[in-house]
């Protein structure tokens, strides 16, 4: 984000904010764009000033949730210390690395994700239906973008194989070095709306944002011949303002994308699965080897794609499994101040 100066629409204010904000608000604060994420801070930008924020010193974030890139302040007039986060209007989450089950926020306010991948052995339909089940679960539109045409014998093959996904979500091939092929893209690029890029390290997403900006100040990594994977090249999240006006999210490579409280997202993304699933004989049909099961009688009919199927199942394991492990979480903070005060109680009786 550079120093010139811009108005609230141009940063992506618009009424859905302004109607979260007083009169007597604006008396006292100063809505700021949260712009940069980092270990111990964020920066948030007035549209005239960026003010560094410290989120590690709780005494400092008088928050209820912890902002991430792309939220919306208010800050105060006198000390820039944030007062308020503003409700979002999307926000994407995934469960945090490591056995946490706690949520780990992506980026918010975001209305259109590109989904990107590569037109090589890195491309992989399981992967793009997670993140089709995040972007739907958000309510944001998702573009699927699949990068390196010009390196593939038939890139069309990836485009076809990509949209039988889910009707109606775009497709879209490019060579991430040439300006005239990622003006496929511009229809989405618009002034003051926000874009974000998710998809593995080496896919050319950095690549792509220094096309479509026309700049080579974020560096680039070399994707290792034999997997066809590349380094991370972005360590942090951050918002850029594009040459169109539209506001990019730009975020580290993912290279797990745990899905994190998005059955809602699942059932939209595998709509024609999730339908037939209401017409099972039993409610709580699994749709392995229950009878009257209709998924089961479609996919033997060929009406259904085993793939998908398989990885809709998957899918829903893994949300039921995180829920009960946000459920046996909440349970052991719940009782922790009671296993504590019995063994204060254990030892009193000992003396």
């Amino acid at each position: 984000m550079n120093r010139q100066q811009y108005t609230l629409p141009e940063l992506g204010w618009d009424s859905f904010f302004g109607e979260q904000v007083g009169p007597e608000d604006l008396e006292t604060t100063v809505p700021a764009r949260v712009t940069l994420t980092h270990r111990g801070h964020v920066v948030a930008f007035t549209g005239a000033d960026e003010h560094l924020i410290p989120i590690a010193d709780k005494g400092l974030l008088r928050l209820a949730e912890q902002p991430t890139v792309g939220d919306w302040l208010l800050l105060d007039k006198d000390t820039y210390l944030p007062v308020r986060l503003l409700e979002r209007r999307s926000l994407f989450k995934r469960k945090a690395p490591g056995t946490d089950t706690k949520p780990q926020p992506i980026a918010a306010n975001v209305d259109t994700l590109f989904i990107v991948s590569s037109c090589n052995q890195e491309f992989n339909l399981n992967r793009l239906e997670r993140y089709l089940c995040l972007a739907l679960d958000a309510g944001v539109e998702p573009v699927i973008v699949l990068t390196k045409s010009d390196t593939a014998e038939d890139p069309d093959e990836y485009r076809r194989q990509a949209e039988t996904l889910r009707e109606g979500v775009p497709v879209r091939t490019v060579n991430s070095h040439d300006g005239n092929s990622v003006e496929t893209l511009r229809h989405w690029c618009e002034p003051g709306k926000t874009i974000v890029f998710l998809g593995s390290s080496g896919v050319g997403k950095t690549t792509l944002l220094n096309t479509i900006n026309g700049t080579t100040r974020h560096k680039t990594g070399a994707v290792r011949e034999k997997d066809d994977k590349g380094r991370h090249t972005t360590t942090t999240r951050s918002l850029h303002i594009m040459e169109s006006g539209a506001l990019l999210v730009d975020v580290p490579g993912i290279r797990e994308l745990h899905l994190y409280e998005c059955e809602d997202g699942i059932q939209l993304a595998f709509n024609d699965i999730a339908e037939l699933a209401g017409q099972c004989r039993f409610a709580d049909c699994g749709h392995r080897h229950e009878p009257g099961c209709a998924i089961r009688e479609a996919l033997d009919a060929g009406r259904l794609d085993p793939r998908r199927v398989g990885n809709y199942l998957k899918l829903l394991e893994e949300a039921a499994e995180a829920a009960a492990a946000i459920i046996e979480q909440k349970r052991k903070v719940r009782d922790r101040p009671r296993y504590k005060g019995l063994v204060a109680r254990k030892r009193k009786k000992r003396k």
